[in-house]
């Protein structure tokens, strides 16, 4: 599911990736000190590499794993087209608004349900979306199917509406989950994971420099 080059969340992604340029630099670099440290010394390179690498592996999991917990869908557009289509409900949570992490409470002010829904539309491959409402839409907490409104042009732009038609409520009764694994909308690989694997390959070029130049 790809997202055009015009649209802020596009530039926003840009600007993520300019940034992962350097974070795959600074990778690279501490990778490096720490295997010259280990195998050719001095050992105060080792001793310096080992906790930079480990809070850089650690920054790395914790980026994914907000990623993922705030990955939620955007509103539609006040003037863009609107269709509605059948989804699978693959898990209800209730969450954090500000931040977006789970929380036991789904009853408090500040939290909301979190729908993690396979969208199955005419025309598109289901993709998978999450999104926020403070109310219990649909029913969805007791329930494995919902209908969904989208915008056809950008498809990760989707919403659960209160009271959709009866005639798509009935189809999605009828929705059979798609098989095999199923994408996020707009999303590749785990965040950082890019980045993780270029800087690995910036200090395996650092280390043969080294070892070249003497």
């Amino acid at each position: 599911m790809s997202i055009p080059t015009s649209s802020p969340v596009a530039r926003l992604r840009g600007a993520f990736r300019s940034l992962g340029v350097l974070c795959a630099l600074g990778t690279g670099l501490v990778l490096a000190v720490t295997v010259q440290g280990a195998v050719h010394g001095p050992r105060w390179l080792l001793f310096l590499g080992l906790p930079l690498s480990a809070l850089t592996l650690a920054a790395y999991g914790r980026i994914a794993e907000d990623m993922g917990e705030n990955a939620a869908a955007a509103p539609l557009r006040s003037d863009g087209p609107r269709a509605f289509a059948p989804a699978v409900v693959n898990r209800v949570r209730a969450v954090d608004r500000a931040s977006g992490r789970t929380v036991t409470d789904g009853r408090s002010v500040n939290s909301a349900f979190a729908f993690d829904l396979t969208v199955v539309a005419d025309g598109l491959p289901p993709y998978r979306v999450e999104v926020r409402h403070p109310l219990d839409l649909q029913g969805l907490l007791h329930r494995s199917r919902a209908v969904v409104e989208y915008d056809p042009e950008q498809p990760w732009r989707v919403v659960v509406p209160q009271n959709p038609p009866r005639a798509w409520l009935a189809r999605a009764e009828m929705l059979t989950p798609p098989r095999g694994e199923v994408e996020r909308a707009g999303r590749g690989g785990p965040a950082g994971l890019r980045a993780l694997v270029a800087g690995a390959a910036v200090a395996a070029v650092l280390l043969v420099a080294v070892a070249v130049l003497g």
